[in-house]
């Protein structure tokens, strides 16, 4: 432990040098931090990020349509809105819902795809969000947070190629 050594007398002596100050040994207070601080680093586990995984495909990699029978689209728009439908884009009939409600659209869709492919696993549903010019960035995640929680095996990301049926039903809603 920490030693203090102090003089017995507070005169100096004639003839003698004067005792210094009393020293204070903190060697064994540095081996213990020392140990203390390599305990804590070894016992404690570091957080690990959680970031969702965003990849847009090389348009080259795209091969043929994605299948209508079970192809839900998700167009995003402003102040929250978003637009959805089932199936090619001309013969859909496009509706739209609060974000808040997304993830019950993506549900009940999910379980009409499956009923309609007598539930096999391979026939999963599929989801393409197109984020237009007017959503924003917290809107996009929430929806790829959505694809997490309802266990969306496939989903794509299509910034680029929006119908014009698409843009004309957006804008007659005012999304």
């Amino acid at each position: 432990m920490a030693n203090l050594e102090i003089s017995n007398s507070s005169k100096a002596e004639k003839g003698r040098p004067k005792k210094a100050a009393p020293k204070v040994d903190l060697t064994a207070m540095v081996d213990l931090m020392f140990l203390l601080t390599t305990f804590f680093m070894l016992t404690t586990t570091l957080s690990e990020l959680k970031a969702a995984d965003i990849s847009k495909p090389v348009p080259n990699d795209v091969k043929g349509p994605y299948p209508a029978s079970r192809t839900m689209t998700i167009l995003l728009g402003k102040n929250g809105q978003a637009a959805y439908y089932m199936g090619e884009t001309e013969k859909a009939k496009l509706e739209t819902c609060n974000l808040s409600q997304i993830e019950s659209k993506i549900t009940a869709n999910k379980l009409v795809a499956a009923k309609r492919h007598a539930n096999k696993p391979e026939k999963f549903m599929m989801v393409i969000i197109k984020p237009t010019k007017a959503a924003t960035y917290k809107d996009f995640i929430d929806v790829i947070d959505e694809m997490k929680i309802a266990a969306i095996k496939s989903y794509a990301i299509d910034d680029e190629n929006i119908s014009a049926k698409e843009i004309d039903f957006m804008k007659l809603k005012g999304i």
